[in-house]
């Protein structure tokens, strides 16, 4: 599908003149991600300077970290309920790991992906109040949860919701208890964009900082859990701007001198090397934590977090890994599926795909598949599966449970899709471009689907449904050098609102082709830009872009955009283009 390259508008005169000592590239690049003032651009420019917001800014942590001090001191059992994702799994760690050094009679919860779902649910909570618990901590979910904490409380617990997910529309519909969610205007607290592990984090925070250890025992505890925020913030796709900028910074330098064992052999089982950045937490640590949940159960990956033994760590860490193998093939095997019931050549304005009842689906990696599709072919897309479970209504009849996922394109605000027909939602919840929910009977599932697909015809027209490549300069081959390749290094880690900086060059003429890979899979070419007399010439590389970019040919004039990095490959050090696309 042709894409639309589109620039960000120019960075005004007035900023230019007020940051006129900080490198004029830099300034557009940052002016791009929405960022426009000193305090802004300090985020970038001062990051090493900057401490993390104060945690009792939040309205509700004072009385939160009295109410878990409390409970410590009592000796009261305190259960984390967490999440199965990779950033409920992180955030359940960190609690973990920070309250067995205050002694706390801590334990942890993770739902079930599949029998369970997302979130409180009555059953956990009625086994948890029979084992005699008092207090318990919800992280990365319980936002939504008003009628689940409200049975807790009737069973004598005591809730603690730690959360970032989107608020329910009216504040009545909020769970009656302390709450600690930065997405909460109520709650004060300056940058609303954490993950859950970085709410969590928050929480210990206060409690280091509320104990009696010696200052600088404080600080070593609350650095050692910086690794579990960068592995949950990057895995969970939040915006990599502002504090989680310095989250994850940070935590990136904790987790590469990391001591936990458990990650250290997942690392060595993914097999990586020298130093870790964002991109390996993406798209190698996280899917392996995620795996665990998607093939069997979460425990397993968050014992990998917390265990203190080697043995346990290695085995715990390969079979992640060998869970990751498994969940690619079921993937492919779901993708192929799906994928059959799409018409290229005629694709509606939202993908909606369900299973039949002879081919079953697996719901651990609907949400995988769903974020596939989307991605080919730049439509919003949900993936429905019928389970095998039924519901008994209030009539005493037996119903189809139907779950869901979704994902999202620019232009069509998804969880907000969900909200506007929670009357036949059974579950559901997420982010404007990411998001899940369940659904009882036949009947509420096709009039979900029918409303949606009216929605979509409504609000989305050609050019929304058209992708498009967000350029942030254009480039002459002249203007590229090692300074600039430096300067554009320092913006990282890359991810969710701060993505790899795109450039873009014109009218460059091909002058060598080469293939690469056991299959010529990847394509490598040289480029020349000759507008000017200059001889600069760059190699462009694109990994498995052979068939692609098979109708270009020595001499073709091409324009290219592409990320700009360092090819450190057999001890050479040289610029290099790695290609997002070309057109001739």
């Amino acid at each position: 599908m042709e894409k639309i390259w589109q620039f960000y508008p120019k960075i005004t005169d007035k900023i230019l003149e007020e940051n006129f000592d900080k490198n004029q590239f830099i300034l557009q690049l940052l002016y791009n991600r929405g960022l426009k003032t000193k305090e802004d651009f300090s985020w970038f420019f001062d990051l090493d300077n900057l401490g993390f917001f104060d945690p009792f800014l939040f309205a509700d942590m004072e009385k939160a970290i009295e109410l878990i001090i409390k409970h410590i001191k009592q000796g009261s059992k305190i259960m984390i309920y967490g999440d199965y994702d990779a950033d409920g799994v992180t955030s359940s760690a960190l609690l973990y790991d920070v309250f067995s050094v205050f002694k706390a009679k801590v334990d942890f919860y993770l739902p079930d992906r599949i029998s369970e779902g997302y979130g409180l649910n009555k059953g956990a909570i009625e086994e948890i109040a029979k084992d005699d618990f008092k207090l318990i901590i919800t992280v990365d979910n319980g936002i939504r949860n008003k009628e689940e904490v409200a049975y807790a409380k009737s069973l004598g617990l005591d809730v603690i919701v730690t959360d970032h997910h989107t608020l329910p529309e009216k504040r009545e519909d909020l769970p009656e208890c302390l709450l600690i969610n930065p997405a909460d205007e109520n709650s004060n607290y300056p940058f609303k964009f954490l993950a859950g592990v970085g709410v969590a984090f928050k929480l210990a925070s206060a409690l280091i900082k509320k104990s009696k250890l010696e200052e600088e025992d404080k600080e070593r505890l609350i650095n050692r859990s910086l690794d579990l925020v960068a592995l949950g913030t990057v895995a969970d796709m939040v915006s990599l701007l502002g504090e989680n900028r310095l989250l994850v910074k940070k935590g990136l330098d904790a987790l590469n001198q990391t001591r936990r064992l458990g990650l250290q052999e997942l690392i060595n089982v993914a097999g990586l090397s020298g130093e870790l950045n964002s991109y390996n937490i993406g798209f190698q640590l996280g899917p392996r934590l995620n795996a665990a949940s998607r093939i069997k159960h979460a425990n397993s990956a968050l014992n990998l977090l917390i265990t203190k033994d080697e043995q346990e760590a290695k085995n715990l860490a390969e079979d992640l890994n060998n869970k990751n193998f498994e969940r690619q093939k079921i993937t492919e095997e779901l993708m192929s599926s799906a994928e059959s019931q799409i018409n290229p050549e005629d694709l509606p304005k939202i993908i909606i795909v369900k299973n039949s009842k002879e081919d079953a689906w697996n719901e651990g990696v609907i949400g995988l598949v769903a974020g596939k599709i989307a991605e080919k072919y730049y439509r919003p897309t949900l993936v429905i599966a019928k389970t095998s479970e039924t519901f008994e209504d209030e009539n005493g009849q037996q119903k189809e449970v139907y779950k869901g996922s979704g994902r999202s394109i620019e232009g069509f605000n998804l969880v907000e899709a969900l909200e506007e027909n929670k009357d036949v939602l059974y579950k559901y919840g997420g982010h404007p471009m990411a998001g899940g929910f369940s659904v009882i009977g036949d009947h509420n599932t096709f009039l979900f689907i029918d409303r949606l697909k009216e929605k979509a015809d409504k609000l989305l027209d050609k050019n929304v449904l058209t992708p498009k490549i967000k350029i942030d300069l254009e480039l002459d081959f002249d203007d590229i050098n090692d300074l600039l390749v430096e300067g554009l290094e320092e913006m990282a880690p890359f991810g969710q609102s701060n993505p790899a900086p795109k450039m873009a060059s014109f009218d460059l003429k091909i002058i060598d082709v080469v293939k690469m890979g056991s299959e010529g899979q990847h394509i490598k070419f040289r480029f020349l830009d000759d507008k000017k007399n200059s001889l600069k010439n760059f190699w462009g590389i694109s990994f498995g872009g052979t068939k692609k970019y098979s109708d270009l040919n020595v001499g073709d004039r091409i324009s290219v955009v592409y990320n700009l990095e360092f090819n450190n490959f057999n001890g050479n050090h040289d610029i290099q283009l790695k290609i997002i696309d070309i057109k001739k």
